[in-house]
């Protein structure tokens, strides 16, 4: 294991020197650096109020387009742009964002750099109205349906960490994966999020043995932009990617900010804190540190099941990251991450007693978990090749964990190196583009399950995984109104042999106002058996692995509809959108064959997801935002021999969220509520229902409705927030079965459909020094 990691150090830092020659192309920002005279440039800012003052922030996500066509393009995550120049000059481009004046600015010169501040202010009828950003819209000129979730909209909500992101966004589930360690999961297009490829700032971020507790690893307050894209992904980023891609970006040390804080407090008393600061060091360099802390040390059990509601935690996470910035020659990022987590949990008079982990006379639950990541990143440019960019991308991470699960322990160790080396530009002109390259992914994994269920067994899950690969993506865009993309990689696994990922999208603007997008494509990922079915050990059920681990291959196709309009005189948009996953080979976890097993199991048959959406966004009065959305999901798969519905997948979902802000920005109010259709549950045999008949005997959970709340006060550079989470107070009734005697047959605690914790009142405080 020394030597692994020796390794992979060593290959970091000689890809670090390697980067000094190279450069990183980033794709699914719209990051281009070409001939000055191919294309213009600029910034894109929106003027943000904090009561009696205001401050300029870069604006990302706004559209600019050339007057007349459909050419255009959109600002990354620090409010920067290229656009290919594809008419005669002069000629005007228009800067769009929903929800502010447009602007619309002559350009006579590709030497021209546009610095465009969107007004976010209208007069109506002598009365001065002012707007605002809308925290979260579908992206007009990407290619993938892509939902972009920004800092406003998380602001929405207490949003502590990734998981509460999507609090307001029908896209994505977050459920609870068992009813004692606490540890998250998330749901896109009906399936696990191991079937999505979770991304920070386009490199891998959670996999592996971090999926259990990974979405609570990313503070909400280090988030900057959250970028959600269904269906088949690019291949630049991997094959990994089945059902889409949600990819996290961090506040950068160039951004607008110099100092954040953080301070939220819960009347259950979780305590959390974050810090940033960000300095510039000379004309080139700048830097940032983030930290964040999380304390939650109160024993609650309000059901009386002697089982803590919510898990005690310590948690200390730092990010330190650097930029260096030579405008047209380089672009390089770099840094590292450090976290330590606690987490302890189980029956009250495990605490009480003072038991050591292992103990067979009250059922304790505690994980330790240590991570390090590296990653280094940099962006070269040729002034005498147009459309040219050549890149790297380097990461590295070390995961450790030792858990107890009652008289079960379960360790594991993992090591990754992940490199990518890309080369974009054009052929001919701006209407045909690729971006090729090589990647190369290492992982090593070390895992070590003993007692599972209670039964005397010692099992170690150790594999190491080489996988060089190649890719290709060609992009075909027409001035006026057709997108379509093209591409493919090959890989080599060690232990699987070859496979190609085929990908392909369609973007085509039927009018100005709507929008055709169409995707297929292919997916590959390697199961993680235990790490990714860790709630499974909150139970006495044995693993039994039956067949042999195989590679999961699925394809993904669907299409999607956006019209953009005006109601009540202001800007609205209706998406409507429809995929379907299809397994060609799938790990099953059957936990309805026998109560004390959990089977692994390849695919026998059939397994398969539809998803159907329909979303809406509109401003019934000015100022206040409101998004409804309903989806309908049909979810099978073959268990044994019998195709049935997937376990703990609502049938249905439902949402309607509201914004409302005051003129002055001064105060905000939001307001979500939640409805969960039913869901099938694994089958319990009658000798553990005796106990909970009045319950357990139903074979599909009920559909309940969440309602969450939150007001903003702004003061100067302070927010002061207040909110209410789960306010229908909404519970999922015996939530482990046997609790009394956890060492018992019978005993579950992964049976989870509902909310877990009541009622929770919150409140928080925001500070901002800006630039």
């Amino acid at each position: 294991m020394l030597n692994t990691k020796i390794i992979s150090t060593v290959v970091l830092f000689v890809f670090s020197g390697l980067q000094l020659l190279f450069g990183q192309h980033d794709h699914l920002h719209g990051h281009q650096h070409g001939d000055h005279h191919n294309q213009i440039h600029g910034n894109v800012y929106e003027k943000v109020l904090h009561g009696d003052h205001s401050h300029r922030s870069p604006l990302a996500g706004a559209n600019i387009v050339w007057l007349g066509t459909t050419s255009g393009t959109s600002t990354n995550e620090n409010g920067h742009f290229h656009l290919n120049i594809t008419v005669e000059l002069p000629h005007e481009v228009v800067i769009s964002y929903i929800g502010y004046l447009s602007d619309t600015v002559m350009v006579a010169s590709p030497d021209d750099e546009l610095n465009i501040i969107l007004d976010a202010v209208q007069d109506i009828e002598g009365v001065e109205v002012t707007g605002r950003r809308p925290g979260a819209h579908v992206s007009s000129l990407d290619p993938i349906l892509t939902n972009v979730i920004t800092t406003s909209e998380m602001q929405r909500a207490a949003c502590c960490n990734l998981a509460e992101a999507f609090e307001t966004n029908i896209s994505v589930d977050v459920s609870y994966a068992d009813a004692v360690s606490g540890a998250q999961q998330i749901q896109m297009l009906g399936l696990a999020g191991i079937y999505s490829q979770l991304m920070i700032e386009n490199m891998p971020g959670i996999r592996g043995l971090g999926q259990p507790f990974g979405l609570s690893y990313i503070p909400g307050p280090w988030m900057e932009m959250i970028s959600i894209s269904k269906g088949a992904a690019s291949v630049v980023n991997g094959y990994e990617s089945v059902t889409g891609q949600i990819n996290v970006d961090l506040k950068k040390p160039e951004g607008p900010e110099r100092f954040h804080y953080n301070a939220f407090i819960s009347e259950d008393g979780q305590l959390e804190s974050s810090v940033i600061a960000a300095a510039d060091i000379g004309s080139n360099w700048s830097a940032m540190v983030m930290g964040h802390g999380e304390l939650f040390n109160n024993k609650i059990d309000h059901n009386h099941n002697s089982f803590l509601d919510h898990p005690l935690v310590r948690k200390f996470n730092v990010i330190n990251r650097y930029r260096y910035d030579n405008p047209g020659v380089m672009d390089s990022q770099f840094g590292f991450n450090l976290m330590q987590e606690e987490r302890e949990g189980g029956q009250k008079d495990f605490f009480t007693n003072g038991e050591s982990f292992g103990s067979n006379r009250f059922y304790g639950y505690g994980t330790k978990t240590n991570r390090f990541q590296a990653f280094a990143r940099t962006g070269f440019y040729f002034n005498d090749r147009p459309n040219a960019s050549i890149g790297t991308q380097v990461s590295y991470t070390h995961h450790r964990h030792d858990s107890h699960y009652g008289v079960a322990n379960y360790d594991g160790e993992q090591n990754t190196l992940y490199a990518n080396l890309l080369y974009a530009n054009t052929i001919g002109s701006a209407d045909h583009a690729f971006v090729a390259g090589v990647s190369f992914m290492y992982d090593d994994f070390t895992e070590h399950l003993a007692n599972a269920g209670g039964h005397q067994n010692d099992t170690l899950f150790d594999r190491r995984e080489v996988v060089p690969g190649a890719f290709f993506e060609y992009t075909y865009h027409t001035h006026e109104r057709l997108t379509v993309i093209l591409a493919a990689r090959a890989d080599y696994h060690n232990l699987f042999g070859a496979f190609v990922t085929p990908r392909t999208h369609l973007h085509f603007n039927l009018n100005e106002q709507t929008t055709v997008r169409a995707s297929a494509g292919k997916g590959y990922r390697v199961p993680n058996l235990i790490a990714e079915n860790a709630g499974l050990l909150v139970s006495n059920r044995r693993f039994v692995v039956r067949d042999e681990l195989q590679l999961e291959e699925a394809w993904n196709y669907g299409a999607s509809l956006t019209r953009r309009f005006h109601m009540f005189g202001n800007d609205a948009s209706m998406t409507g959108e429809f995929y379907r996953t299809d397994f060609v080979n799938q790990l099953v976890v059957d936990v309805d064959t026998d109560h004390n097993k959990a089977i692994f199991h390849q695919l026998n048959g059939n397994s398969y997801a539809n998803n159907f959406q329909l979303e809406m966004s509109f401003e019934p009065v000015r100022l206040l935002e409101v998004t409804a959305a309903l989806r309908y999901t049909d979810v099978k798969q073959t268990i044994g021999d019998e195709l049935r519905a997937k376990p703990f997948v609502n049938r249905y979902r439902g949402m309607v969220s509201g914004s409302y802000a005051t003129q002055s920005n001064n105060w905000q109010f939001d307001l979500t509520a939640q409805l969960n259709g039913p869901a099938r549950i694994p089958e319990v045999p009658q000798s553990v229902l005796h106990m909970h008949d009045h319950f357990r005997m139903r074979s599909e959970s009920p559909a309940f409705a969440v309602l969450n709340a939150q007001v903003t006060y702004r003061l100067g550079s302070i927010d002061i927030y207040a909110g209410g989470e789960n306010l229908t107070n909404y519970m999922q009734k015996d939530p482990i079965l046997n609790p009394h005697s956890p060492f018992d047959e019978g005993f579950d605690g992964s049976l989870i459909w509902g909310p877990l914790m009541g009622r929770k009142f919150y409140m928080g405080v925001r500070y901002s020094i800006d630039r």
